[in-house]
């Protein structure tokens, strides 16, 4: 069985194609490369383009013969979804629906595909379930969601086999050259201050939190590759027909605590940065969102394995051996 998997080259795409190989799969990745590079998947085909292309993806999905499809290439910055909504409906929606269209016609039998917690919105719980209620407060989310309502009725349709895992807040890197180079999220932008001298911003200090920082579920980008392992093969061997799953460790963390072991692993605690400066919210980002991860252990058996220290000393690691002009 051969598996497709699209934004393959990205941070999260590149772990998701190592896990793959590293578990004997056979893998060929789409990616555009507008945030991909060739450099993390060494030996692995790549075929450059995007899944708004019709033709390629089709192309692609016979001259590999492709069962399967990971479907992690996407637009996924929640405050420039805000800015720039059309953007991400059109990669987000069109591609999606571009890639099944192709993917159905060649009789690709099975569809794992990276959604995201910010199906959720703002949840009014402690711990977020797969049946807590979607209200997504933002444009991204809102593509995510629309975006496993088309699978799911596509599946319906055709008996096509999916896992939508939903994504909390990734972070951390299996491979120095796995690491994240972009600066969107919260462990490479404070990287990038330290770097600068300069200390971190946090956006928004009045959260109805006990530090009045945001809380979110961190999760190590190799546990979410491990939990596309455990889906795409229960997909194969017809343990999972239908699945929507929570990629989560079911722990919250304020973002106060996560610079605290920035500071610890960075050896710069009591150093000026110490005090972050605050700047006002992000459109769209919630105060707190937790997972339940019950769901994908009980039908996967998948567990995360890494904390947040883990995740920032790999991290770390990563960013001091990548060039700067990688940034």
């Amino acid at each position: 069985m051969t598996w497709l998997v699209t934004g393959g080259a990205g941070y999260i795409g590149a772990h998701v194609v190592t896990a793959m190989c590293g578990a004997g799969e056979s893998v060929v990745v789409l990616d555009d490369l507008s945030s991909g590079d060739p450099a993390r998947i060494p030996g692995v085909p790549l075929v450059v383009g995007s899944v708004l292309d019709g033709d390629l993806v089709g192309r692609t999905l016979r001259d590999h013969d492709v069962t399967g499809v990971v479907h992690v290439a996407a637009e996924k910055r929640v405050e420039e979804s805000v800015r720039h909504p059309l953007r991400y409906y059109r990669t987000n929606v069109e591609g999606l629906r571009v890639l099944l269209e192709q993917a159905v016609g060649v009789g690709v039998g099975a569809l794992v595909f990276s959604s995201s917690a910010a199906v959720y919105g703002m949840p009014d719980v402690d711990v977020v379930r797969e049946d807590t209620e979607c209200r997504p407060v933002n444009p991204y989310g809102t593509t995510k969601l629309v975006g496993e309502r088309m699978i799911e009725e596509v599946a319906a349709a055709t008996g096509l086999r999916y896992a939508n895992l939903r994504y909390f807040n990734v972070a951390g890197a299996a491979a120095p050259e796995l690491t994240d180079r972009g600066v969107w999220n919260l462990v490479p932008m404070v990287f990038q201050r330290l770097e600068q001298g300069l200390p971190p911003v946090v956006f928004g200090g009045g959260h109805p939190t006990p530090d009045g920082t945001c809380i979110r579920d961190f999760v190590h980008v190799a546990d979410v590759a491990s939990a596309h392992v455990a889906a795409s093969r229960a997909l194969v061997d017809g343990r999972v027909t239908a699945l929507t799953a929570n990629i989560g460790r079911g722990e919250g963390v304020s973002v106060r605590e996560v610079l605290d072991v920035i500071r610890e692993v960075t050896g710069t605690a009591g150093e000026a940065w110490a005090e972050p400066v605050l700047a006002p919210p992000r459109p769209g980002d919630p105060p707190r969102v937790v997972a339940s991860a019950d769901t994908i252990r009980a039908v996967l058996g998948w567990t995360a394995e890494h904390d947040v220290h883990d995740m920032v000393a790999s991290a770390w690691a990563g960013w001091r051996a990548g060039p700067l002009a990688a940034r």
